[in-house]
């Protein structure tokens, strides 16, 4: 039972209390206290801010577990500091074993041009060394590990990747972009099934801790649902996790369900089951597939319509066929699951559109309600935004991507395309529906952090005054409803989640600022008071039993 708070959205709502996992009451204290029995625990706020369980729309729960163990490159001032930072790391490791990172960004280095293995190699000349770019769609490999990737001079690109080269030579720079990471990364020891068990572990601690109740993991395998039923049985599952089947393909040949045939066995598994809700305890839900259409814009891997501003020639890359997307969403609506699909530039978007469009046209018993989703939707063309609505389609974004990249956004789309880039408020206004995540451990997991991106499209620091494209500045409710009701319908659970009343679950999240009347900047800097999962606080200290 939480006391003494302040229930978000109420005139004079303090206390929640909760029965079986459920809400039985919202109002006053001395209400709440009716139903107090001999098992019940309270927890008194203080007057914190009771708030529907955050949700994180589109996080990768694996990549944050390892982001956590592995050499950590996010905030890198120069490409000095990250060769530091690796070769720092590679001291303590046995020589031969490969050193792991992620998190550079050379948009933040006063050189903004893509790094080459040769100064890396130097230091870390006993170890193969592979370090992912901060979104994910880019590493870069010393000597040794292109070695033994066997990556040479004559390695042509594969579909949907690319090696960057020496425009001098030809020789490889030691950088691979989307599905060109799969040349080294396949030779990449995998985690065992219990390392990736507490890998997963490590990262829902993370996530309670950030004030989250649910999680969309965007991309899981087999092995991965099964690390999640059993630590649901060990009681060491903390919260929801709605997960997507990485989907891929034979044309995306870095996803990790994918085996070296091209074959698909998870994907196969559940085409072949259907969905999965409420499984592990009520933990876990396993209905919707994962695909991409293209790379990412900081790695110029994003499809464009036209070329990159600040790269001319250069239109990203489509990484799966459209054909291919096309026949999977098909498949994915005859067996009753939803596709989610990456998509970040204007031509990524609209190939993903297209095959949406075909195939709810092709199954159209299927279609009602398919709630098919864009995952980040970042670069939008001005005929394609009113689509989403039309076609029922959710835009799945992440407020904290805009804040990152509009140092440089505007660099690679120029001013006038990037107007429809992160178009939170032209999307809404469209009759669009927006859930919100943040793409962990491409960003940070706090919430509270998107909250304060999407209300003021604003850096840490408070700049650029008014908000970059502030046209697009979502209400603090709006925002808020990102992360909660927005969440829970892209997940098709809307009826149990997503807002507080009566008979709906008892997830919620207690902060010591309310996102709805605090000052933005407050966002930033107020802490998690509580995380409580289906009645329990699995994050904060709660009272003993009562006599």
């Amino acid at each position: 039972m939480l006391l003494g708070g302040r229930v978000v959205g109420t005139k004079d709502a303090t206390a929640i209390a909760c029965r079986d996992g459920r809400i039985v009451f919202v109002g006053t204290d001395s209400g709440a206290r009716r139903f107090v029995t001999s098992r019940t625990r309270l927890f008194p706020l203080a007057g914190a801010t009771i708030v529907p369980g955050l949700t994180d729309a589109h996080g990768h729960m694996l990549g944050l577990g390892e982001a956590l163990v592995r050499v950590d490159l996010v905030g890198t001032s120069s490409y000095a500091e990250v060769i530091e930072r690796t070769s720092t790391r590679a001291a303590s490791t046995p020589q031969q074993n490969w050193v792991l990172g992620r998190g550079w960004d050379q948009n933040d280095w006063s050189e903004k041009a893509f790094p080459t293995h040769a100064a890396l190699s130097e230091r870390t000349p006993d170890h193969p060394v592979f370090l992912r770019r901060v979104d994910g769609h880019a590493g870069l490999a010393n000597a040794a590990a292109l070695l033994l990737a066997g990556v040479t001079h004559d390695t042509k690109d594969p579909d949907g990747g690319r090696i960057l080269r020496d425009p001098a030579t030809g020789e490889p720079t030691g950088v691979f972009v989307d599905n060109a990471m799969d040349l080294v990364e396949r030779v990449i020891p995998e985690p065992t099934h219990d390392e990736k068990a507490a890998l997963l572990r490590r990262a829902m601690q993370e996530c309670v801790e950030n004030g989250l109740t649910e999680v969309h993991d965007a991309g899981v395998d087999l092995d991965t649902i099964a690390c999640y039923r059993e630590l649901a049985a060990r009681g060491e599952m903390p919260l929801r996790v709605y997960a997507m089947i990485a989907g891929g393909g034979t044309s995306f040949a870095t996803d990790p369900a994918t085996d070296s045939h091209g074959a698909n066995p998870t994907l196969d598994a559940f085409l072949a089951r259907g969905p999965e809700v409420g499984a592990a305890d009520g933990l876990l839900t396993i209905r919707a597939v994962k695909l991409y259409a293209d790379g990412a814009l900081g790695s110029r891997g994003a499809a464009l319509l036209e070329a990159y501003s600040d790269e001319p020639g250069n239109v990203g890359l489509l990484v799966t066929d459209p054909a291919e997307l096309h026949a999977v969403t098909v498949r994915c609506l005859k067996a009753g699951l939803q596709v989610c699909v990456h998509a970040i530039g204007d031509r990524g978007n609209r190939v993903v559109l297209d095959a949406f469009e075909q195939a709810l046209a092709e199954v159209p018993a299927a279609s009602r309600g398919a709630r098919l989703r864009i995952e980040h939707a970042q670069v939008l063309a001005p005929d394609d935004l009113p689509r989403l609505a039309r076609l029922g389609v959710v835009a799945s974004m992440q407020p904290t991507h805009a804040t990152s990249d509009m140092p440089w956004a505007e660099a690679r789309l120029g001013h006038e395309r990037a107007r429809g880039a992160y178009a939170w408020r032209s999307l809404l206004q469209s009759g669009a529906q927006l859930a919100f995540g943040s793409d962990f451990p491409v960003e940070s997991v706090s919430p509270l952090f998107g909250l304060y991106a999407a209300i003021t499209r604003q850096d840490e620091t408070g700049k650029p005054a008014g908000g970059w494209f502030a046209d697009q500045n979502l209400t603090p409710a709006e925002a808020l409803a990102g992360f909660t009701s927005g969440a829970a319908f892209a997940a098709f659970e809307e009826a149990d989640g997503g807002t507080i009343a009566l008979g709906k679950r008892a997830d919620l999240t207690a902060l010591s600022a309310d996102p709805l009347t605090a000052n933005p900047r407050e966002l930033r800097t107020a802490r998690v008071i509580a995380t409580v999962v289906r009645g329990r606080v699995v994050f904060g200290s709660p009272s003993p039993p009562q006599n």
